[in-house]
């Protein structure tokens, strides 16, 4: 957690993790590679490259495709969590790939004899002026850009120099980079290929992405829509109607989201936000006593929401009551770690 800092925290799982995702990028660039080889042998030293470009470009388009889809997939199904726990170790490798592409790029230019033309082309600012004449190379340079800050921030030292709050605002910007990736193949790749693969694998990419977060959407609505609160109260329901070990969630008028958890005869109630990465605490567990994040193992007591030692972080709680045999909660956030747990007849 935030004990201290390290370059990189491999542990078994993850060194698993990285050498299956770093064989499946090899694995794929070589069958594409080989696969435009049969179909189109190459020429000359501009023409392998132009094997690569389209290798890696095809391979960066799909795992950032798969990046912005684990997300999702978590939200409806467990089975996806372990692919979330790594998922920023999958996005530098995407940028990775794409810096490769980017390369290969500049490798064709100069062994086609015209080393300076991609500056050349992406410096006639008049193109600018109209999407119509806007190349398509400028969309893919500054999606890489994006891609590149966010794979150069994605340690956790700067998520807690930045705060969560800035951090994750400024890794939303993946969907931009996505967007532009749209633009880039579109104005680029199929102007030249129209052929039902071609087309079937960029609109497959944008159906998922956009596919699973609607669905995501609209399977919690319910959960976003809250309840009228009671005298400022939210009613919940009797302690039973609360999983043991397990958390339901409820919207505040406002919209943040409250996970009110139940260990035993304990209730507790807290940002449904974890403080590493604003992950759904709700969909986690308690283990111990502790509330644990299903995304990266984040654990926070249960009566005051603060990290057990030596971590620091804190969540928000909310008070509690019990009245007529309901616990009902008050969407007002106390300060992080203020004790406000309560404890009911055995649920």
């Amino acid at each position: 957690m935030s004990a201290g800092f390290q370059a990189i925290g491999w542990n078994r799982a993850k060194k698993i993790y990285d050498l299956v995702l770093l064989a499946g990028v090899l694995l794929f660039i070589g069958v594409a590679m080989a696969l435009f080889w049969s179909k189109e042998p190459p020429a000359n030293a501009a023409d392998v490259f132009g094997l690569y470009i389209r290798a890696s470009g095809a391979c960066a388009f799909l795992m950032l495709t798969l990046v912005l889809s684990i997300g999702p997939l978590a939200r409806l199904s467990k089975l996806f969590l372990p692919l979330l726990y790594n998922r920023r170790h999958f996005g530098v490798l995407t940028c990775i790939v794409a810096i490769t592409h980017f390369a290969a790029v500049l490798g064709w230019y100069v062994a086609d004899g015209h080393p300076f033309n991609l500056f050349f082309e992406l410096t006639r600012w008049s193109d600018y002026a109209s999407y119509a004449t806007i190349s398509f190379k400028a969309y893919g340079l500054v999606a890489l850009l994006i891609m590149l800050l966010l794979a150069v921030t994605s340690h956790d030292y700067w998520l807690a120099f930045l705060t969560p709050p800035v951090w994750k605002t400024m890794h939303m910007l993946v969907y931009v980079a996505f967007g532009l990736v749209m633009l880039h193949v579109a104005k680029g790749l199929l102007q030249d290929e129209r052929g039902p693969w071609t087309t079937g694998w960029f609109a497959g990419c944008f159906i998922l992405v956009a596919g699973l977060h609607l669905l995501t959407g609209w399977r919690e609505a319910p959960v976003d829509s809250g309840e009228a609160p009671r005298e400022n109260w939210i009613r919940i329901g009797p302690p039973s109607s609360i999983p043991d070990k397990r958390a339901r969630i409820v919207a505040a008028p406002g919209g943040e989201r409250i996970a009110i958890f139940r260990d035993g005869d304990k209730i507790g109630a807290v940002t449904n936000l974890c403080a590493h990465q604003n992950g759904p605490l709700g969909e986690g567990r308690i283990v111990d006593g502790c509330i644990v994040c299903p995304w990266h193992g984040y654990e926070y007591r249960l009566q005051d929401g603060c990290a057990p030692p030596p971590f620091k972080e804190r969540l928000a709680t909310y008070p509690l009551r019990l009245r007529d045999g309901m616990v009902e909660v008050e969407p007002r956030p106390l300060p992080p770690g203020t004790p406000a747990s309560i404890r009911v007849e055995s649920a």
